[in-house]
């Protein structure tokens, strides 16, 4: 049979002191956030405090403003506040930021606050995963820049520094800004059950980070007990491998060049740095409006499509549907179709952003090869002026999940710089 300690009293006076001091702490960390959360924590803290276990239906009448007649047995606020506030301190406790001594947890099935030495608190199975997905997306990134010098070490130099000095290249090499290569990542979404507990994981082409998820759940109040952040990105495998290909040609510069994700890429980075952004165009996040302003190119909305402006043609990736239904085996090797898209512009810092992207793996590893190699950077300046603000669109010949081949199909200087 269970059993629970019972709350602190004042008769108890190291735990209240031990409390007062972590309570402190939590506090002064800024790790609450929003006004909700800081306010349900200030609450427990200081029933518990008094030796008080309150109800449900307590908290969300002293909390949330809700009147007598609330049913918390059909809305869950109250218990998802309190899920989102025991994952926020789990989260505290196992970072860098806590300090040595005693730590704060709610117990499962009671609104109170409990002491706790740091040593007796294990970490949670999904703060691992976490932290476990962060190791390997860094892992990811470092192996994809270690295999770009190696690489660059084995590439014959001279045409390495043909596609150095190319335009397309130059002027990022050759300008005194920082340069930041952004990776579009998807921000993931937990929801969860009547239980709190995170049954799936959602992604919303609008929500990029933690602010849009707060912003998305207040315009959108019906997702407010089932939406909640978890900490986890998804970076799609050809970021990696299109990264090992752009750093073969920035990496030996003398150069500072930061990795950053999409959904950590802070707005002021857009005027000060040049970027370059790897990815699918749905992972672009704030870039997209930035840079498909003055393109020929808009993006459809289920982001598998690229819609030519000027001849109202449409290019449709053919890999989702061949994931939904592969085509039957015949004996002969069936590709499809995918897209890449290539975006040279001046930033509105006078700033240089490229981009290489595509609509699924396929495009961005294709674009990647294409605009890193020299024999097609020279196919691309015999047509147009490599020195402007450039666009092209390349059709990828892919086979179970390999981009086999790439055909230029449209490529043109674009109108004109974006705009802030």
């Amino acid at each position: 049979m269970q059993t629970h300690e019972p709350p602190l009293d004042d008769s108890s006076n190291s735990d209240v002191a031990a409390l007062r001091q972590a309570a402190a702490r939590i506090q002064a960390s800024g790790v609450l956030g929003e006004a909700r959360l800081r306010n349900l924590f200030d609450y427990l803290a200081t029933k518990t405090l008094a030796g008080e276990s309150p109800k449900e239906i307590t908290i969300a009448m002293d909390v949330f403003g809700k009147s007598p007649d609330f049913d918390v047995s059909q809305d869950a606020l109250v218990r998802v506040y309190i899920h989102k506030l025991r994952k926020t301190l789990e989260g505290f406790y196992a970072s860098d930021a806590a300090e040595a001594g005693a730590a704060l947890h709610i117990p499962r099935g009671e609104y109170r606050l409990r002491v706790n030495s740091r040593s007796s608190i294990a970490p949670g199975r999904k703060s691992w995963v976490k932290d476990r997905r962060l190791q390997l997306l860094s892992a990811a990134i470092g192996m994809a820049i270690l295999l770009g010098i190696g690489v660059a070490l084995v590439w014959p130099q001279t045409e390495l520094q043909h596609v150095r000095a190319n335009p397309i290249w130059s002027g990022i090499l050759n300008d005194d800004r920082p340069i930041m290569i952004v990776l579009g990542d998807y921000y993931l979404i937990g929801e969860t059950d009547d239980s709190m507990e995170v049954k799936r994981l959602v992604r919303e082409y609008s929500v990029n980070s933690k602010a849009d998820l707060d912003r998305y759940v207040s315009e959108h109040p019906e997702y407010a007990p089932r939406y909640m952040d978890v900490g986890l990105r998804y970076l799609p495998i050809s970021a990696a491998l299109a990264l090992r290909n752009v750093m073969v040609v920035l990496a030996p510069q003398n150069r500072r060049i930061t990795v950053s994700k999409m959904s950590d890429l802070e707005p002021g980075s857009l005027k000060t740095a040049d970027i370059v952004y790897i990815g699918y165009l749905s992972g672009m996040g704030m870039f997209q409006d930035l840079v498909f302003n003055g393109s020929r190119f808009a993006v459809g909305e289920s982001y598998d499509e690229l819609i030519d402006k000027k001849t109202h043609h449409t290019y449709i990736s053919q890999v989702g549907s061949q994931a939904v239904e592969p085509a039957p085996p015949t004996g002969k090797e069936q590709t499809y179709h995918d897209y890449g898209i290539f975006e040279k512009l001046q930033g509105p810092g006078g700033n240089t952003i490229i981009v290489v992207a595509g609509t699924r793996d396929e495009g961005v590893s294709q674009t990647a090869e294409a605009f890193t190699s020299l024999q097609k950077l020279n196919e691309l300046g015999r047509q147009n002026n490599l020195a402007l603000p450039l666009e092209a669109l390349i059709e990828v010949s892919a086979f179970n999940g390999t981009n086999l081949a790439g055909n230029l199909l449209v490529q043109s200087n674009r109108d004109r710089a974006t705009k802030p």
